[in-house]
């Protein structure tokens, strides 16, 4: 058993949970199913996470370790978009799983980085500590929910049947009555899936900056 715990280190077995619910989903993430992947016993895997809900925690603490902010210079609002930027490089990779970071950001060594520094710039705006609590908040979850509410986004259908279910989301807004709904079916195609991710995520955080631009 010992070698087993070695083996299986919590990096590795957090590692698997991702790449499951890359290709999967989140609803085929068990502590059963990534046992049976790692071929050992689910008791292996409670050596690291006791239950579902610690493994999900440790999902969530990894794509927040992931994020790199940088060490830029500028205005407070190009270094705030360049924080954005960086949480999302860390979690576009994994829309299946995006949705469990938001709320566990203030529960972790990680979290609590990117929380500190995005509030500190929203001070250095000249916002209250009580304004750059909200702002903040709202920021990460905005930039988090850019991930998930993704055109296509696999956090909703995992990618064995991405294809699938926007063929048939677009066919069937594509099918809609041109009078009635004009501008829904124009853009049929874009509403069924991203066509041009970079530029959708630029102008996601260009907008979420300039809310906070304009509050000032």
């Amino acid at each position: 058993m010992a070698k087993t715990r070695e083996k299986l280190s919590r990096d590795t077995i957090v590692d698997g949970a991702l790449a499951l619910a890359d290709r999967e989903g989140l609803d085929a993430l068990t502590i059963r199913r990534l046992a049976q992947d790692h071929g050992v016993t689910p008791m292996a895997l409670y050596w690291h996470f006791k239950d579902k809900h610690e493994l999900v925690a440790g999902l969530a603490e990894r794509l927040l370790a992931d994020v790199s902010l940088p060490d830029s210079e500028g205005t407070w609002d190009a270094r705030l978009r360049a924080a954005l930027v960086a949480v999302l490089a860390a979690v576009r990779p994994h829309p299946a799983v995006a949705g469990l970071v938001p709320p566990r950001i203030l529960e972790s060594d990680a979290g609590l980085t990117v929380a500190d520094h995005v509030l500190g710039l929203l001070r250095e705006a000249g916002f209250t500590a009580e304004e750059a609590a909200e702002l903040g908040g709202y920021l990460l979850w905005a930039g988090v929910t850019l991930v998930t509410a993704e055109p296509g986004a696999t956090d909703v259908h995992p990618a064995a049947t991405r294809d699938e279910a926007v063929e048939r989301k677009r066919v069937a807004l594509a099918a809609l009555s041109p009078e009635r709904f004009p501008n829904v079916s124009a853009a049929a195609d874009a509403l069924a899936a991203c066509g041009d991710e970079d530029s959708y995520f630029a102008r996601g955080v260009d907008l979420l900056v300039a809310g906070v631009r304009g509050l000032r």
